[in-house]
């Protein structure tokens, strides 16, 4: 019996079996109607309560797209930097995710304030507005609020050698 015979035969029980069982012809049957949701669900216009977004997620999340701008070396002023340096050279904690970022949320409205360090052979300017535009998008994308403001502060400029804390501490 050729290939072709055994798949004709195969798909003839295939019909006989559909239609012992009740269920007619498959190459006849209707195609499953859509599922549509119910009239009396709520709509997210209708639905009652609120959201509110703390601060502290704005801030994770410019500090997040601060930190994909090649040129950008670390975040936050000489006191945190030096804070967190001392947290990791005693093993208390991990570094802040938000460390050099300042939000505020007022009437979904999103106003930003990054603290960066620059890599040196960078140029500062250049940096400074790819971060500026970087987390104004990713947080109006993200966050679905509008950004009015992102004010950024180049702190200090890291230098060739100089690797960041972490990279410095020996591995245990």
């Amino acid at each position: 019996m050729s290939e072709a015979a055994a798949a004709e035969e195969r798909m003839e029980e295939q019909i006989d079996a559909y239609a012992e069982a009740g269920l007619g012809d498959p190459a006849t049957e209707p195609e499953p109607l859509a599922v549509t949701p119910r009239p009396d669900a709520p709509t997210a216009d209708v639905l009652k309560g609120r959201i509110k977004v703390a601060d502290e997620v704005v801030e994770k999340v410019a500090a997040l797209a601060a930190l994909e701008i090649p040129g950008v070396a670390d975040l936050g002023g000489d006191l945190e930097r030096a804070f967190e340096n001392v947290r990791d050279l005693i093993g208390v904690g991990a570094k802040r995710a938000t460390q050099g970022v300042q939000a505020k949320i007022q009437d979904e409205q999103v106003s930003v304030d990054v603290t960066i360090v620059i890599v040196y052979g960078h140029v500062v300017m250049d940096v400074a507005t790819e971060v500026k535009v970087n987390v104004a998008r990713s947080v109006g994308r993200m966050l679905g609020m509008r950004v009015v403001e992102v004010n950024v502060t180049v702190d200090d400029v890291r230098l060739p050698g100089q690797g960041s804390p972490a990279e410095a501490a020996p591995a245990s």
